[in-house]
């Protein structure tokens, strides 16, 4: 199966980085993830490099310099409806804190809550769920 949607992994830890994109590449067959060091890069990629009407999986750390997860969160709730409508944001991170996990699901752009280490197998059921694989 091939998935039918770009991959955009917004996280600042290089380990992270290396971890995820072998599972997305080993479980799902994903072959490029773009990848950007913090918010504010993967903001600049979204808002210059997103093809219209082309699907997008976001996956977001939360903790990061520069721009953390919540204020991307709060700079994607400002870009245009369509941008929004084909993008799933799936928040991956470590957070045991209830109040930061409370604030994650109740963000209307976020798709899911997602502990570090990426488990890729849940993702994948969520994509095919959502036909995006």
């Amino acid at each position: 199966m091939e998935p039918k949607a770009d991959f955009l992994l917004i996280e600042d830890n290089l380990i992270d980085q290396l971890v995820a994109q072998k599972l997305l590449k080993k479980v799902l067959n994903i072959e490029q993830v773009i990848v950007a060091n913090n918010g504010l890069e993967g903001l600049n990629w979204v808002t210059h490099n997103k093809e219209q009407n082309h699907k997008l999986i976001i996956l977001l750390d939360i903790q990061m310099p520069i721009m953390n997860g919540f204020e991307f969160l709060n700079e994607f709730q400002k870009l245009n409806e369509d941008i929004k409508k084909e993008t799933q944001i799936y928040v991956i991170s470590s957070t045991l804190n209830p109040d930061e996990i409370k604030q994650i699901k109740r963000n209307k752009n976020v798709t899911d809550f997602l502990n570090k280490p990426l488990p890729v197998e849940e993702l994948k059921r969520q994509l095919i769920s959502n036909s995006l694989f």
